[in-house]
């Protein structure tokens, strides 16, 4: 089965080249020359790791399928505005997830690296995601009987989606379509490291799940992008495994200093920032302690 990301391949090509002529005429910020070449590394290696990837998941929902509680006929149009919503809400607890565990965060956090909100930044994709299992979060999708194929198609229109949204070029779009659709303005929020736009709107198509669990954020001042504590790198291995590695030395040292396997799992677990010791602070535990020092009225 030929992935339509790779169809897509030129056209995203084409539209990173426009938005640097674009931004170079406007004398904008938005790139950076080592940044973007960071990222269109870690999108190569994506795709090429992917080849392996897509193995593995197709092998793994075929598995599934043959247990399938009913067969959807995809050959009806409702059976795909059905997969349409299903996708859609998979992808939006696999994000959530991937910002509140940080296993699923090891592989996540490589698309957050960048200090730059650009086109560029939509291709700086893990590597590890994947192969770590990020794809259990649409298991269930087949074994309630759609295809393993239609599955896979719906995943890579989502992507396809996302793509044009990793923009500052375009503002706050009508409101009707600002409510009910991820846009460039809601998913800046979601690239910010500042306190208030931390783990928000983490949809993949439609807002309306951050609306709806209440993890949405309105854009109100331009972003800081990147992480709370940036990889200070561009080499795309340590791009790629960074977070992994400070698992490892964090559980290991924990392990040692503890004895205690459960605390140092906390580490592997938890979510990013947690820590046994109080040294280091959740999202959650950010922003209480913010509303602590804000002065009583």
């Amino acid at each position: 089965m030929k992935d339509l990301i790779q169809y897509a391949i030129p056209g995203f090509v084409v539209l990173l080249v426009a938005e640097v002529i674009v931004t170079a005429v406007q004398q904008r910020d938005y790139y950076d020359a080592r940044d973007t070449a960071s990222s269109l590394a870690m999108g190569i290696g994506n795709v090429l790791i992917g080849v392996v990837g897509k193995v593995v998941v197709f092998g793994t929902y075929s598995l599934v399928y043959r247990f399938r509680l009913a067969t959807v006929d995809m050959t009806q149009w409702w059976a795909w505005v059905m997969l349409f919503f299903a996708d859609d809400f998979s992808y939006y607890l696999f994000h959530r997830i991937s910002h509140s565990s940080r296993y699923f965060w090891a592989s996540h956090v490589i698309h957050h690296s960048s200090l730059k909100y650009n086109l560029g930044t939509a291709l700086r994709q893990t590597w590890t995601g994947t192969l770590t299992g990020s794809f259990v979060f649409w298991i269930w999708l087949p074994l309630v009987g759609f295809s393993p194929v239609a599955v896979m198609t719906m995943q890579s229109i989502s992507l396809l989606y996302q793509f044009w949204i990793h923009t500052e070029l375009i503002g706050k779009l009508p409101a009707p379509i600002e409510f009910i659709f991820n846009t460039p303005s809601h998913h800046r929020v979601h690239h910010g490291s500042d306190l208030d736009y931390l783990d928000r709107n983490h949809a993949g198509v439609l807002i309306i799940w951050d609306r709806l669990f209440g993890t949405f954020t309105a854009e109100k001042q331009r972003p800081t992008y990147g992480l709370t504590t940036n990889v200070g790198s561009h080499n795309p291995i340590r791009i790629a495994f960074h977070e992994w590695d400070a698992i490892r030395q964090d559980t290991v040292r924990t392990y040692r200093q503890t004895g205690s396997l459960r605390t140092a799992l906390g580490y592997v677990f938890g979510p990013p920032g947690w820590s046994h010791d109080g040294t280091r602070k959740t999202t959650r535990q950010l922003r209480d302690q913010s509303v602590s020092n804000q002065p009583s009225a």
